[in-house]
């Protein structure tokens, strides 16, 4: 799975790596996102590629609860995506691509789970593959845009600390994703020597700390 991550980088960076047809926006840096709150995320709309900001947790289109009742959508798993309800629709016609400077998992310890950060050994942005839907709420026909993280088998790399991964996506690939062109085949895990990992902080266990630079930190654990 994939419960928390990171976004931090520049509009340029962005800019370069998506090519982005839109007007640069002020950009925060942060260090704890958790599911139900807004992420940044890449569309395609026609011609144009474009970032915006959608809640974490997919509603589909045709949701006639409440958020409230809305089951754990954050994630969507690569082997029955195409076809489950919940994100079937989504995977046909709305994809997306979610940057992502790195993102956090827990390893079982023996006095309990313990944090680890996963980024790119190269320290450039990672490519989550996602999905996107527009819903309107039934109380106030108020539309929310929301999104989804795919996630995979591990790679051996991390499989040492969870046995599932956010599928990776290289710039190569962007455009058959973002168009639909390309399918489950692409929803691998991304090769060992693309990625690094350390221990961090259990600070990062709590949600209210979004903007704390020093939860990304390396720390020492005992095994």
């Amino acid at each position: 799975m994939c419960g928390r991550f990171t976004q931090r980088y520049t509009w340029n960076e962005l800019v370069a790596l998506y090519r982005l047809t839109m007007a640069a926006s002020n950009l925060e840096p942060r260090f704890n996102i958790a599911p139900t709150t807004d992420i940044d995320t890449v569309i395609s709309r026609g011609d144009r590629i474009e970032l915006t900001r959608m809640r974490w947790g997919l509603c589909p289109w045709w949701w006639e609860k409440s958020l409230k009742e809305l089951p754990s959508t954050f994630n969507a798993r690569a082997e029955t995506v195409a076809g489950r309800p919940m994100f079937r629709d989504a995977f046909k016609n709305r994809r997306c691509l979610i940057p992502a400077s790195g993102y956090y998992e827990w390893k079982t310890m023996p006095d309990g789970k313990h944090p680890y950060y996963i980024s790119a050994r190269d320290s450039s942005l990672l490519s989550f593959a996602g999905l996107w839907d527009e819903w309107a709420e039934p109380a106030t026909v108020r539309s929310i845009r929301s999104a989804t993280i795919i996630v995979t088998d591990a790679n051996t790399l991390t499989a040492q600390i969870h046995n599932r991964m956010p599928v990776i996506l290289a710039p190569a690939q962007f455009e058959a994703w973002l168009s639909g062109k390309s399918g489950p085949e692409v929803l691998k895990p991304a090769p060992n020597d693309t990625l690094r990992m350390w221990p961090v902080s259990r600070r990062v266990n709590k949600v209210d700390n979004d903007n704390d630079q020093k939860l990304i930190e390396p720390i020492a654990v005992l095994r």
